[in-house]
């Protein structure tokens, strides 16, 4: 059982955590959150923590940052894209029970003074920035260091935001593309 409580979306949501292991959840009920909704989200963050488990998708990165706001040393797992579409339905509840175990095994928590390790040149650099397949590798890279998909601003962000290590980022590039440094 994760010791931090999920804040997932909606129900399937749920449902589909619980297929992948034992955690309790609290359901948004997408970006309309009631009082009621921010009062036991809130208990939960001082008592246990939280780990925001959104879609990746437009709505769950808008509510992961709605959330963000509110609660800025939440913990943050990310689901690829790839991985949680099925359907023609992109969210959690198409993820496996093994990408929800994965993306669980990569939780983050934002650093409250980021870090200026990476920087957009760099992207480019190593082909994450300007290339005909730099989106594909960027969510690769992301999904290898638990940080999700992002445009370059985003994804270099991401980097200095959640403490990834150069050595880190070298690793999961290496391991998605080897490149020469």
């Amino acid at each position: 059982m994760i010791k931090e409580v999920l804040i997932v979306e909606g129900k399937n949501d749920v449902a589909a955590v619980n297929r992948a292991l034992q955690a309790e959840c609290i359901v948004t009920g997408g970006f309309h959150f009631t009082a009621r909704t921010l009062k036991n989200i809130a208990a939960a963050y001082k008592r246990r923590g939280i780990i925001i488990l959104t879609d990746p998708d437009s709505a769950g990165e808008n509510i992961r940052s709605f959330l963000t706001r509110h609660f800025p040393q939440a913990k943050h797992a990310y689901i690829p894209r790839d991985e949680a579409t099925a359907n023609d339905d992109v969210g959690v509840e198409q993820a496996s029970p093994e990408s929800i175990r994965r993306a669980l095994s990569k939780v983050r928590t934002l650093e409250l003074e980021p870090r200026e390790e990476f920087t957009a040149a760099e992207m480019i650099k190593y082909k994450l920035s300007g290339g005909s397949d730099s989106s594909t590798l960027r969510d690769k890279v992301g999904a290898a260091l638990g940080i999700g998909y992002g445009n370059v601003k985003t994804f270099v962000r991401r980097l200095n935001s959640y403490g990834v290590t150069r050595a880190e980022f070298m690793e999961a590039l290496n391991h998605v593309a080897p490149v020469d440094s």
